[in-house]
């Protein structure tokens, strides 16, 4: 399992990489996200500093490039840090 931090960190340099979801969820959080409900596989999340809310859901044991290019995108919008 790789730390919040240093995955952020990695995202930022490129979002095209593989992402285990579980490490994925773990940045989430640490990011100040809650979650908000389950529905089959698809988790919601919602962050007081962000209007949209994050759906995400596995692929096979990793996070879909889709959903983590989604949530580097509200980053960037909406200034969002690690919660450390």
């Amino acid at each position: 399992m790789v730390k919040p931090s240093k995955l952020f960190v990695l995202l930022l340099e490129n979002s095209n990489r593989d992402v285990a979801f579980r490490d994925f969820l773990a940045l989430i959080v640490a990011l100040g996200f809650v979650h908000s409900r389950t529905k089959g596989s698809h988790q919601s999340f919602v962050h007081k500093k962000c209007p949209k809310l994050l759906v995400v859901q596995p692929k096979g044991k990793d996070a879909k490039r889709y959903q983590v290019r989604e949530l580097l995108d509200m980053i960037e919008e909406y200034g969002l840090a690690l919660d450390e």
